[in-house]
């Protein structure tokens, strides 16, 4: 089944950008609450200003205590976000289960285990496009889940013809990993971004086959944190190896993230940039 992005005539006048192009914009890890209620109060002016077509967040990390719950994915979706990604907290929240049951447009790794619940994969509709929305869960470093490799060749036969572009979200920790897997889908999917690290990298390129990609698109948090946690908590835990209390910074948030321009004719990704609000 194809969705179709949930916006009235209006809202897709005043988000119609260049006649031939598509912009997708996509936003890294909302650390916590904090960053989740930034990103919503300015998520649709940004989305409006820019022209954006399609928005995906990775919102794994965005209710307080870490995970995903309704809250945060309500305030996400209704801010203007189309699709919400996650990674290896997608489950941490009891409510998750049924969350991901519910809400066809919040992914999970489609490499966990198929009586999983939730899905790994959508098709969306977005400027006249067909969007496959892909995540998957990296496994050097993480957890024993399928083989990213052999799950996507899988959804890749899946859904062969039923879709005009593929988009990628990899939450893995070894760049390595992400590398790999890009070059292995170079020209075969349209934009690979890499999550997890809430790291931006500065790589963004367009690989020799025509496929999007950036290592980590950074984070939605606190400035001058670790990972959006206090520094002197990550440091008592580094300096001790005694157990911790992550305390959520309560600095500046700064929302990081790319928007990727893509040809509609040729399907092909033009331009990447990394973006900061």
């Amino acid at each position: 089944m194809i969705h179709y992005i949930n916006t009235n005539e209006k809202q897709r006048k005043d988000l119609r950008g260049k006649k031939n192009m598509m912009k997708i914009l996509v936003l890294g890890d909302i650390s916590r609450s904090l960053s989740c209620k930034y990103v919503s109060e300015r998520l649709w002016k940004y989305r409006k200003d820019n022209g954006i077509d399609l928005v995906i967040v990775n919102g794994e990390n965005s209710a307080e205590q870490n995970g995903i719950d309704r809250a945060s994915a309500d305030m996400l979706f209704s801010a203007g976000a189309d699709v919400i990604t996650t990674g290896n907290h997608a489950f941490k929240r009891y409510e998750a289960k049924t969350l991901f049951e519910e809400e066809k447009m919040l992914l999970r790794p489609a490499n966990f285990p198929g009586m999983v619940p939730g899905e790994g994969t959508v098709l969306v509709n977005a400027a006249g496009m067909t969007v496959l929305v892909l995540n998957l869960l990296g496994v050097v470093m993480m957890e024993p889940l399928e083989n990213p490799f052999f799950t996507i060749e899988k959804i890749l036969t899946k859904y062969k013809g039923e879709y005009d572009i593929a988009v990628l979200d990899f939450h893995a920790e070894a760049t390595s990993e992400k590398q790999a897997l890009a070059h292995y889908l170079d020209g075969r999917i349209t934009l690979f971004f890499g999550t997890h690290t809430h790291v931006a990298t500065a790589d963004e390129c367009i690989l020799p086959k025509g496929t999007a990609y950036i290592t980590d698109i950074g984070m939605c948090g606190p400035d001058f944190s670790v990972l959006g946690i206090k520094p002197e908590c990550i440091i008592e835990k580094m300096t001790t190896g005694l157990p911790v209390k992550f305390i959520p910074s309560t600095n500046k948030v700064t929302a990081h993230g790319i928007i990727v321009e893509v040809d509609k004719k040729t399907k092909k990704a033009t331009s990447i940039k990394r973006i900061t609000f």
